[in-house]
């Protein structure tokens, strides 16, 4: 008994002196009152002076200039056919792509019909040939300029930097980049020129660049120029940070398309496993292959082994594409 008094006297005097230390202590020893001096003292009083202005100034102008681009874009998000023929680099009118497309699609619907597909293989051949292959090729060919645009677009933003080093205005610099830079990136820049030529502001002439080329670089720089000609600073090193972020990005994109190279090859090869092996079949033995065409039962097999490829082709395609 002796020893539970003892363990519970010593317990609670810990308890109390714990309590003591945690409330008492403070008060008696000035620490609060020490910190709260050392808080007033260390607190900065606000001081209205003319340089704080002007960057706030100038902070405003620059959120201003990103939301009015920001904006922009939001508009402009759905593309017609008219801008995607553009920045396909065709020269076509929307009316001839259509016609075009048609003429493909029935085409293909009268060869499937010559061979005895029957009348749901013509069908989907003919919505495949005329709606689906023009606009795929369209899509190859826009972004095969992309590609051919942010190659150059670096070294056409480092020939803009020296230019101004050197003493030229920056529409001077543009139009050096114009007469050499190789194409696409050449008739770009003549259109911001041809555009600013008309009474258009260089920075909204750059800006519209985007419209034409849609990758984020080419918004980079319309936004870069468009921030400058409105609130001023340095351009020369806000666009050779801009070139250092080009070539930063380029190489990203150069290293993804590198660990995904693997997974594109099987993607491939297991694609198109299922028609060479048709063709095969088709090459040795013809007729136990033909009632896929000839028979309504084989057709409808067909059509459903095609749409579950391609959602597997689609399915995969997501899976090695890489957004950044």
């Amino acid at each position: 008994m002796n020893m539970q008094t003892l363990a519970f006297a010593f317990l609670g005097a810990t308890a109390v002196g714990g309590l003591a230390w945690v409330f008492l202590y403070p008060l008696l020893s000035g620490e609060r009152k020490a910190e709260a001096r050392r808080a007033s003292v260390a607190r900065s009083e606000p001081v209205a002076r003319q340089t704080d202005k002007a960057q706030r100034s100038r902070r405003e102008q620059v959120e201003g200039s990103m939301k009015e681009v920001e904006a922009r874009r939001q508009k402009e998000k759905k593309v017609s056919l008219g801008i995607r023929l553009t920045q396909a680099g065709l020269d076509w009118t929307p009316k001839k792509f259509m016609i075009i497309s048609g003429i493909l699609g029935m085409a293909c619907a009268a060869i499937a019909l010559f061979f005895g597909g029957g009348m749901i293989a013509a069908l989907g051949l003919a919505f495949a040939a005329g709606f689906g292959l023009p606009r795929w090729i369209l899509g190859y060919l826009k972004k095969r300029r992309e590609k051919n645009f942010l190659k150059a677009l670096p070294d056409a933003v480092d020939v803009i930097v020296r230019g101004i080093k050197a003493g030229l205005p920056l529409f001077e610099s543009i139009k050096v980049v114009a007469a050499d830079a190789p194409e696409p990136l050449k008739s770009e820049f003549i259109a911001i020129i041809e555009t600013q030529a008309i009474g258009m502001p260089l920075g909204e002439a750059c800006s519209r660049l985007f419209e034409r080329m849609p990758v984020p670089e080419a918004n980079f720089f319309g936004i870069v120029i468009a921030i400058q000609q409105k609130s001023g600073g340095n351009l020369s090193e806000a666009l050779g940070n801009l070139s250092k972020v080009l070539r930063d990005r380029k190489k990203m994109a150069e290293k993804i398309q590198a660990m995904s190279m693997e997974a594109k090859a099987s993607a491939g090869i297991i694609g198109s496993l299922p028609p060479i092996v048709m063709l095969l079949v088709y090459l040795s033995t013809p007729d136990y292959i033909s009632l896929l065409w000839t028979h309504p039962t084989g057709q409808l097999m067909l059509a459903g082994c095609v749409v579950w490829m391609s959602c597997g082709i689609f399915v995969m395609k997501k899976m090695i594409n890489f957004d950044f």
